[in-house]
């Protein structure tokens, strides 16, 4: 399987209130929540898909409902506008990894494997993890350690990287995995974990990606418009959740001209939507999950 749709049935609820609605799936991967929002339309109804990963237009649904852009979804209001669509009625993005590029092993996105440190969504592009690995300044490669991966010892992990490369090329990801070889066994498996995401972050830009599909779907959403996400960890799920109470990133909440939080969403829920039990036996990738939907206001 392609990738097996994490909190499916629930997602697709929270998305779709009007069956002749126009509605987008920002992560199109093998098409799983995609082809259960076109089951919940009318003939009227409307699909458009993003995908930036050119493995998944292989997955394309055969629908006159149903567009696939092959973009990524930092580019959805454009992207949008190009095909004549200035609103919709939901966004929906499962920001995971799919379980196809997990296990292509030449994609380097898994520990599980020797590969190429490549890492890329979107083969096109020229930054990889190799080059983020063999190029980048000491201090670039700490921050990202740090913030991306949460790891305390960034700042050793960056000076042995840097230390090694001056001799080889790390070019692989046994190559990079080798230079912690000293850890111990208890350690490895979430070490790599976090080592690995915080590498994948920087190579696809994913949280600037995230921050700017979300100003964006806010931008195209009708009033009562539904913004649906899934996030797989921390970093993400934290910029979801300020985005959808306050619509913003950082800095001071807005208020109104009578001293009132400025709203832009309205929560669904209170608080996010986790997997049960069975959908995590069935499926370990989604253990992790959290979903949050806002109502624009």
């Amino acid at each position: 399987m392609y990738h097996n749709p994490v909190l499916l049935k629930q997602s697709v609820d929270d998305l779709v209130t009007n069956p002749d609605g126009i509605y987008v799936d920002c992560t199109f991967g093998g098409g799983g929540h995609s082809r259960e929002i076109l089951s919940r339309l009318s003939e009227k109804g409307k699909l458009f898909s993003f995908d930036q990963d050119l493995d998944a237009l292989k997955n394309t649904i055969d629908d006159p409902r149903f567009t696939l852009v092959n973009q990524n979804f930092r580019f959805l209001e454009n992207s949008m506008l190009m095909y004549g669509i200035p609103q919709v009625d939901g966004v929906l993005a499962d920001l995971g990894v799919s379980s196809h590029q997990f296990d292509e092993a030449e994609r380097g996105f898994s520990t599980r494997n020797n590969a190429p440190l490549d890492m890329r969504m979107n083969v096109m592009q020229n930054l990889d993890a190799k080059r983020v690995i063999n190029e980048y300044e000491e201090t670039e490669l700490a921050d990202i350690f740090y913030h991306y991966g949460e790891l305390r010892e960034a700042r050793k992990l960056a000076r042995d990287i840097v230390h090694h490369r001056k001799t080889k090329t790390i070019t692989t990801t046994e190559d990079l995995k080798k230079l912690f070889s000293y850890l111990p066994p208890h350690k490895v498996n979430k070490f790599y974990a976090q080592l690995f995401q915080a590498i994948r972050i920087e190579v696809n830009q994913e949280l600037e990606a995230l921050k700017e599909m979300l100003v964006q779907a806010l931008n195209i959403l009708k009033p009562e418009g539904r913004l649906v996400v899934i996030s797989y960890h921390s970093l993400e799920d934290r910029l979801v959740k300020r985005f959808l109470k306050n619509g913003m990133f950082e800095g001071e909440q807005q208020r109104d001209i009578y001293g009132n939080y400025k709203k832009v969403f309205e929560l669904l829920k209170s608080k996010a939507i986790i997997p049960d039990d069975k959908e995590i036996e069935e499926n370990s990738r989604a253990r992790s999950a959290k979903m949050r939907t806002g109502i624009k206001v």
